[in-house]
Parts: C-alpha cells; sequence; structure tokens
C-alpha cells in the first residue's frame, strides 16, 4: 500500500475509533476546510492527485543540515510538463492545496505519538511491519523504564526496517533513545540524524578558549592556556599575511604560515579544553559559547588525524559527564558521531566513543567514567550480568591502550601470522580477556606523564606528577566509575603498580573508600620496581627517557619513600589476604641506539610474597604476550580466575 493512501487509511479510522481527544482533533469538517479550495476539481481529480501525492512525498533528512533542534518531514513536488499550460498551472495549485492538506496530516500523526497508539492500530488496515515501528517508537517513551529498554532493542535487533522507516525513526526518537540504539553493537547507522554542517570554524577554537575563565583550574591549565592562545593568535596573524615570530619558549625567528600548519595550533586548542572540560562549571560555559558545534565542526574537518578526533570525543566524554548537557550533546549532532566511531576498527578510537556514550546513558550505565578511566568491556549494552572488576594500570610514558598491546612481530612473525590469519590485537585486554571471561568488567587507567604533548613544561608539573598527587585524584575517579563496589582484580606495570599499592593504603584512611579495600581479591604486577631500579642513578639523559621529572628521585634504588611505601604495603596485603603475583623481566631493554639495561632487576620485581614469574623478555614486554596460546597470557587470566573464584569453563 502507498504511503501517502496509508496515510488517509490512517487518518480516517483513527477519526472514526480514536478517544474523543482524538475525534476532537480529526473531525471530517475540519479536514473538508483544508480539501475546500481543491473541492471544484471534483472527485476523480482528488483520486488523481492522491496518486500523484504519493510519489510526490519524500521524507528529506538533507533540510537537518540547515535546521536542527527539530523533527522535519518535508514534501517535494516531483517536476511535471503539466506546469507549462493552463491546465497544467491550475492543477499545480490545487496540488499546492493538497500539500498542505497533507503537511496537516504529517502535524496530526506527530500529535497521535503524544497519545496511546496501541489501541488504535489495531483496527487500521495496514501493513503490520509498518505499525511495529510506530508502536516501538511510542514505546520508547514509556514511563515504565523496562518497556523503554525492551523497546530499544526490539528497533536495533530488526534488521528489515525500509530506508523511509529508518528516516522516520531518526526524525522522531528522542536523545535518551538515540544514545540506547548508539551503544546497540553494530546498529544500523540510519538511526541516527546526520549532525548539523552550518559552523564556521575561522579562530573559533581560540576565541572559545579565550571566553573560558580561569577561575578554578590549577596553573598548569592557566599556563597552557595562555601558550595556546598565544600559539593560536600568532597563527591568524600569519593567516592575514603578516610575518610573526614565536615568543618565549617558542621558535626566535620569523617565519610564514606554512611552518605552523593550523593542525598544530588546533591541537594546542583542543589540549587546552581538554583541561577546562574537566571543570563542571566551565562545561556550562562550553556548551553555552556554541563549543559543541564547534568541535563537531574540527571533527569533520579533521577525518585524517585520529588524534585530533580523539581529543574532540575526550572532550565530548567530559561534557557528558553532566546530565544538564545531554539534550545539547544529541542536538548538536553527537550520538551519530560516537555510534559511527564505535564501530571503528580501531580500539582506542572506539575506546574513546564508548565512554562518552556510557556518560551519556543513564538509562543503564549508574556509573560515570571520568578523564582518563576507559571502559573496555563492555562497551555496549549487553544482558550479560558484571560480577567483578579487572583494572589495568600502565606505568611511567605508558597508556592505556598502548601499554597493553600485543607484543610487536618482527616480519618473519608478520608473515607466519598471515598465514595463520591470526589477527593482531591493539589491546589484549579487551579482544583476549573480555572474550575469555564476558562476566568482567575491565577498565583501563590513563595518567598524564605530561599535561600536554608539547614539550614545554608547567612550572607546577613536578607536584601533580608525584605519587601521592596522582593517587589521591585516581581514587576519586575510580570511586565515581563505581571501582570496588564488586570483587576487583588489579594488573600493573611498572610504576603503575607502586601507584596501586599508594591507591590502597590511601583507601585505609578514608572510611569512604573501604570497600575497595575489602573487594581487592588479587593484584598482579609486571615487573613493577618494589624495591627501585638502577635507571634513576644513570646520567640525567638517559633516566629522564623512562622516568622524567619527579618519578627520578622516587624510583632511586632503596628510597626510603619506597622502602616506607613496601613495608606499609606488605602489612596490609597480610592483613586483607591479598593474593598476588609477580613477573619479572630477564632480558635488557633498548634505551637508544648503543644502550641496553636491565631495567628491573628480579630482586626488586620480587614483592616478598607471592609468586614470583621470571620471564624471558624485556621491561616493555613483560606485559604484552606474543599470542593468546602464551604462557604469559594464559597465567595472567588464570590468576585472574584464580583470584575472582572462577572457572573458565562456564564461559566455554
Amino acid at each position: 500500500m502507498s504511503a501517502a493512501a496509508l496515510r488517509w487509511i490512517r487518518c480516517r479510522r483513527l477519526s472514526t475509533a480514536g478517544p474523543p481527544s482524538v475525534k476532537k482533533v480529526l473531525q471530517w469538517k475540519d479536514l473538508s476546510k483544508l480539501l475546500d479550495k481543491s473541492a471544484i476539481l471534483g472527485c476523480l481529480f482528488i483520486t488523481y492527485e492522491v496518486i500523484a501525492l504519493d510519489k510526490a512525498v519524500t521524507i528529506d533528512t538533507s533540510a537537518i543540515l540547515q535546521e536542527k533542534n527539530k523533527s522535519y518531514i518535508y514534501l517535494r513536488a516531483t517536476p511535471s510538463d503539466e506546469k507549462d499550460n493552463l491546465t497544467g498551472g491550475l492543477t499545480h495549485k490545487a496540488r499546492r492545496e493538497l500539500h498542505k492538506a497533507a503537511r496537516r496530516f504529517v502535524e496530526i500523526s506527530s500529535r497521535l505519538l503524544l497519545q496511546s497508539l496501541d489501541e488504535h492500530f489495531s483496527h487500521v488496515d495496514a501493513d503490520p511491519h509498518e505499525v511495529a515501528l510506530w508502536v516501538l517508537l511510542k514505546k520508547t517513551q514509556s514511563a515504565n523504564k523496562a518497556i523503554r529498554l525492551e523497546a530499544v532493542q526490539e528497533l536495533a535487533d530488526n534488521h528489515h526496517w525500509h530506508d523511509y522507516q529508518y528516516q522516520t525513526a531518526a526524525q522522531v526518537i528522542d536523545h535518551r533513545t538515540a544514545v540506547g540504539l548508539a551503544r546497540m553493537p553494530q546498529v544500523d547507522l540510519r538511526f541516527f540524524r546526520h549532525p548539523p554542517d552550518s559552523y564556521h570554524l575561522n579562530d573559533g577554537l581560540r576565541q572559545l578558549l579565550a571566553s573560558l575563565p580561569q577561575t578554578e583550574v590549577d596553573k598548569c591549565v592557566r599556563y597552557f592556556t595562555s601558550l595556546a592562545l598565544r600559539e593560536s593568535t600568532q597563527s591568524l596573524a600569519a593567516q592575514r599575511g603578516g610575518l610573526w615570530s614565536f615568543g618565549g619558549n617558542g621558535l626566535p625567528y620569523a617565519q610564514s604560515l606554512t611552518s605552523v600548519p593550523s593542525e598544530k595550533v588546533e591541537s594546542f586548542c583542543l589540549q587546552a579544553l581538554v583541561q577546562h572540560s574537566k571543570v563542571r562549571s566551565h562545561c556550562d560555559h562550553i556548551v553555552a559559547n556554541g563549543g559543541l558545534q564547534l568541535l563537531q565542526r574540527v571533527y569533520q574537518l579533521r577525518t585524517d588525524s585520529m588524534k585530533i578526533q580523539r581529543n574532540i570525543v575526550r572532550i565530548i566524554g567530559n561534557l557528558a559527564l553532566n546530565e544538564g548537557a545531554h539534550q545539547a550533546i544529541a542536538q548538536s549532532g553527537w550520538v551519530s558521531v560516537l555510534a559511527e566511531m564505535m564501530q571503528c576498527p580501531h580500539i582506542m578510537q572506539a575506546s574513546h566513543a564508548a565512554r562518552a556514550l556510557a556518560n551519556l546513558d543513564r538509562e543503564t550505565v549508574k556509573e560515570k567514567y571520568p578523564d582518563g578511566v576507559y571502559i573496555l568491556h563492555p562497551q555496549t549494552r549487553s544482558n550479560q550480568p558484571i560480577k567483578a572488576d579487572v583494572l589495568f594500570i600502565h606505568g611511567i610514558l605508558g597508556a592505556a591502550f598502548k601499554t597493553w598491546r600485543q607484543k610487536d612481530r618482527n616480519a618473519l612473525e608478520e608473515e607466519e601470522a598471515a598465514k595463520r590469519e591470526d589477527d593482531y590485537t591493539e589491546c589484549w585486554p579487551k579482544s583476549w580477556l573480555a572474550a575469555d571471561c564476558p562476566n568482567l568488567r575491565v577498565l583501563s587507567v590513563e595518567y598524564d606523564s605530561h599535561l600536554s604533548d608539547w614539550m614545554a613544561q608547567c612550572p607546577a608539573e613536578n607536584q601533580r606528577m608525584s605519587l601521592a598527587y596522582r593517587s589521591q585524584e585516581l581514587l576519586k575517579k575510580l570511586k565515581l566509575a563505581g571501582v570496588g563496589e564488586r570483587p576487583v582484580v588489579w594488573v600493573a606495570h611498572s610504576m603503575g603498580g607502586l601507584l596501586v599499592k599508594k591507591m590502597l593504603l590511601d583507601a585505609l584512611q578514608d572510611p569512604d573508600m573501604h570497600g575497595l579495600l575489602q573487594n581487592t581479591k588479587g593484584i598482579m604486577f609486571y615487573s613493577v620496581p618494589h624495591y627501585g631500579t638502577f635507571m634513576a642513578e644513570y646520567s640525567v639523559n638517559v633516566r629522564y627517557l623512562l622516568f622524567p621529572s619527579i618519578e627520578v628521585r622516587e624510583l632511586c634504588k632503596d628510597s626510603p619513600a619506597l622502602r616506607s611505601l613496601n613495608d606499609n604495603f606488605l602489612n596490609l596485603a597480610k592483613e586483607k589476604d591479598f593474593k598476588v603475583l609477580s613477573f619479572a623481566e630477564t632480558l635488557p631493554t633498548n634505551i637508544g641506539p648503543m644502550i641496553k639495561i636491565l631495567v628491573v632487576p628480579t630482586q626488586s620485581a620480587n614483592l616478598g610474597i607471592g609468586e614470583l614469574i621470571e620471564v624471558d623478555v624485556d621491561h616493555l614486554n613483560i606485559c604484552k604476550p606474543e599470542r593468546k596460546d602464551s604462557f604469559l597470557y594464559k597465567r595472567s587470566l588464570q590468576f585472574i580466575l584464580d583470584a575472582l573464584q572462577m572457572d573458565l569453563s562456564s564461559y566455554i
């Protein structure tokens, strides 16, 4: 049945079968007023025009790029040779009147969404598949949460909707439903409206950054904000044809725009915006000053820079921590962008999008994921109950993803892997552990070795890089993410292990964090320098390669700080009966082209309790298994299961 004819039938049926409130809207006398001017052409002409209107009516979603914050259903007339003569002119005039009537029917259909549709559709002689879409769309607005969740699941699971039905849904769904669909595995992207493309970039990033207050931020944020503004101002001057020179820590000679690409300036501004987006009050300023639309424009222009796109989505994830910004985020087109990014084959891109969507999804996610806390599994809505958490903490100059990648292969290994069709993974906790243990929530934490990628160093940065500062900062974030509410296993590499020990000791002093201590079941250490490292005693140039800034003093062999930390932790571990497994490297690590050093000797990696296993790898690869069937991964997996008293056979 044609779409236009179906609309006439629906309205006729609903006008006779609906409740009084609907009848009042759909009285035939109202319809006769709408068709009054076209009545002169007679019933036969009306029949002809209905058929012609069926061909002329389209749902034009391109209009979304011109107007936002509304639902759109547009009618577009098909050009006709009839307009070339008098009869054609009269026909065209009548058609315009009928188009007005059709628009009225569309408005009535929209109103019906605010009423209960189920009983009315039972009287409609229409395709059940088409009716089902509207029933599900109505259910997504139910006051009953269970009904809403079921409706979103059914929408995503049905892969047989017609293209116009996807477009209709995209125009009707609210931001809550859109976020739910975006968090469904491999959801059809036609469910989402395309982001608007109407913001002129120019020097918008600089203006946005300059509009933000300098209050409630520390010295480092103010320092890097001023640096970004200086660089962007100089770049803008160059774009306008002048010559300029860097001052301060910059280059001491004049140069043109070609030597400082706009992408670099954008990166500076975005890194400063990341820091501002961590401050709640600054988030309101970013949204109010058009930041969401501006970031959308930069994202679309920088499709060739995954790093810039990740920083932008990182900002969106921070803004999403504030529920008051959710509607604005959805209305500016970000849900469709995040849904598409979730399906990206690159784990880093997908995980940044997953964090932002999880913060937007208040229907099924009670936890919030602050900046630097990434959920590796489950990244989509799932019916699997989560029984425990596994938390990964990287070391100095590490990161939430690259530290836990599979061991890099040489050319021969790559060739052999291609024959076996063995895929390389960028993050084995996401690819392997999640597959082996779907009932675990897998998190990875990232903390900055530097506040930014700039070589310039903030005068106050040393304070931020101490173990004590990082411990307090991460504990607050982990509490917000719900860590400690269920059994926990910690997995740490290098200095990350010292950070774990410090956090657990700090949790002992905080009554609000005692649940974290009680639920800590095990800790796995990959080459953690419990008693320091000889690296800290080498020349400044060498030691700063792996251990910059204040960690050099904290990691010196037999330092008093490390000795105190270790003694206190041993007492805590024995009292709480933590299960402990330590891996120790036996091969030296290449530090530059001519230096090889055993970064963490076995005696320093030996905590003094639990099992110690020596592995023939270097410091960087101790946490990077070669394959899923390698000893390093299989032993790590078994420890996690033993600590949580779980049986792998239950997942097979």
